[in-house]
């Protein structure tokens, strides 16, 4: 239960926390372009993503979307943004998932393409936000070089934010980056309940 406080004591303990945020401020730099990873067993690393992108456009930013593995259906996210067009470039380069079509020279062959149109706009400093999601599934399963991936995000445009999604996020991808977060799988109801995949929620 919590420890009941007077209306005083509370605009003090507030005041005291506006101070301490305001000098932590004070001490921050300026803006700078972010290598973002989404990874993580857990749903919600594209769907977070897209939140990212949204707020991008919000602010009249250009922004590209280049989609790993996804491919072999037509996402709904790509049919709502659609209203950006202009400000929106959006490729779903994949063709389905590894054991959907159970070709690994092919799956080498579109990660690859995919990454080459990713560096097209990486290196463009029009495009403010770069979403590369699922990168991090095609760097485990060995589909791109890595070193090749690291070296472009070391030299992307200052300003340039880049957002990596996918679970198991290579080690030295987790170094380079600024910002990680790591999804938590606590409960699903595909394994739980045996539901499977539903429109709106995972596609």
């Amino acid at each position: 239960m919590a420890t009941k406080i007077s209306a005083e004591e509370y605009k003090k303990r507030m005041q005291k926390r506006k101070e301490i945020q305001e000098k932590r401020l004070a001490k921050m730099k300026g803006e700078k372009g972010l290598i973002i990873v989404h990874t993580g067993d857990g749903k919600g690393k594209t769907t977070a993503a897209i939140g990212m992108v949204i707020r991008s456009l919000g602010h009249g930013y250009k922004v590209a979307i280049i989609q790993f593995i996804k491919g072999a259906w037509e996402p709904a996210e790509k049919k709502v943004l659609q209203q950006w067009q202009g400000q929106l470039e959006f490729y779903a380069m994949g063709e389905g998932f590894t054991w959907e079509t159970q070709d690994r020279e092919r799956d080498i062959i579109c990660a690859n393409r995919a990454w080459e149109k990713a560096k097209s706009f990486i290196f463009n400093p029009d495009y403010r936000l770069i979403l590369l999601d699922e990168i991090n599934v095609a760097l485990k399963l060995g589909y791109l070089n890595l070193e090749d991936v690291i070296i472009t995000l070391k030299n992307k445009p200052a300003n340039t934010h880049i957002i990596l999604t996918g679970r198991g996020a290579k080690s030295e991808l987790i170094e380079v980056a600024d910002l990680v977060t790591e999804m938590k799988l606590i409960k699903h109801p595909f394994r739980e309940q045996g539901i499977k995949a539903q429109p709106g929620i995972e596609y």
